[in-house]
């Protein structure tokens, strides 16, 4: 009887379950679709893939691909994953709009070379996104260069840098720390860091009050739905509705003066709340945290501005300094007076030049002092 219950039941859900997606491996292509606006002589594709999210769970994630047009050498092209800054948290935020988004696009293409930017989970597709989420963010860039052998047009191979501005460049230094474990087939040669947070609750404390008050936002938000934190450990219902307008929608840059005069409001609920002093956000915080690369990491070109306001200048000194004591070979590039928003564009030669001698096989120029190195491993 127990058999005959049992069978019947299974040919109701059968529809249920053949009708199901069937999640791919990591890094698996599942969707990739030719677009315009790619540089003269090169060919361009929006992309759809499958990756993990921070619990290792399968995840799907989009992002595009651009690679020349011309023949490809037989061991395959060198990849540039691009890693875009914060765009927003809501998954009808899709980052690349336009391909001339990404910088230096046109000469990393004339240097031969593939370029691919993941979208993150969350963003173009369904949500939550998670904002500032190493592991995420991490897997969803690792995934996306795996992707990219599945367009044969491509000539995709296995070396590649990592370059990220912002949310990018915390999303870069994470995907150093995860590359060799997450995919050990693929050979990351550099990672170029631009304006990354870093020590999250130092740089929070860092931060005018401002700043602190919209980083809290964002932040609170989307690890409430990512991590289930609850809002009401730090934000009456008053304040929890002012976060969920004010993180509400997509820009072109959320840190522009527009974007910060309609943030406003965040200053006086959230502006002088210490994530780090609170249960669970502690404990995320120091999560998505990354105070040194450890021994053994690619070479790191990490560039700041001195003017920057949103990423603090002491704490990637700090984060540089203890990757140094590491044994990772650094660049540190300072820029004197170039804003957050347009630190990538004002070092895109610079970086362009550095990735290039990476896949030259040339050794990396390291600016560390000479100091002993330390075993532990990465912050």
């Amino acid at each position: 009887m127990k058999i005959a219950v049992m069978r019947w039941l299974l040919l109701l859900m059968w529809p249920l379950v053949a009708s199901s997606p069937v999640f791919a491996a990591p890094g698996k292509l599942l969707e990739a679709k030719p677009v315009s606006g790619a540089p003269a002589g090169a060919k361009a594709w929006r992309i759809r893939y499958e990756t993990t999210d921070v619990d290792g769970d399968p995840i799907q994630s989009t992002g595009v691909l651009i690679a020349p047009g011309r023949a490809a050498p037989a061991r395959g092209r060198n990849i540039v994953a691009w890693a875009h800054g914060t765009v927003g948290i809501d998954s009808a935020c899709t980052p690349i709009r336009t391909l001339d988004q990404i910088p230096g696009l046109a000469e990393m293409l004339a240097r031969g070379w593939v370029v691919v930017a993941s979208d993150y989970p969350g963003l173009g597709t369904r949500g939550p996104h998670a904002y500032l989420a190493g592991d995420a963010t991490a897997a969803a860039i690792l995934d996306s260069v795996r992707a990219a052998s599945g367009v044969a047009a491509a000539a995709a191979g296995r070396q590649f840098a990592v370059w990220g501005h912002s949310q990018g460049g915390h999303a870069a230094l994470f995907t150093a720390q995860r590359a060799q474990s997450y995919a050990p087939e693929l050979q990351l040669l550099g990672v170029v860091a631009v304006s990354p947070p870093t020590d999250l609750a130092a740089n929070m404390q860092h931060a005018d009050t401002t700043v602190r008050g919209l980083l809290t936002a964002f932040t609170a938000r989307s690890w409430s739905k990512v991590y289930g934190a609850d809002l009401s450990t730090i934000a009456n219902k008053a304040t929890q509705g002012v976060i969920e307008r004010a993180t509400r929608g997509c820009e072109g840059d959320p840190f522009s003066a527009a974007a910060l005069l309609r943030l406003l409001r965040l200053r006086a609920r959230l502006g002088n709340l210490d994530l780090a002093g609170r249960a669970p956000w502690d404990s995320l915080m120091a999560r998505n945290s990354i105070t040194a690369l450890a021994a053994g990491s690619p070479p790191l070109l990490l560039v700041q501005s001195d003017a920057d306001g949103l990423v603090a200048t002491p704490v990637t000194q700090a984060f540089y300094q203890h990757s140094c004591q590491r044994g990772v070979v650094a660049r540190y590039l300072r820029l004197p007076d170039t804003g957050h928003a347009t630190t990538a564009i004002a070092s895109a030669d610079q970086a362009i030049a550095w990735i290039a001698e990476r896949f030259s096989g040339r050794s990396a120029a390291n600016d560390c002092p000479a100091v002993t190195a330390d075993p532990a491993g990465s912050g």
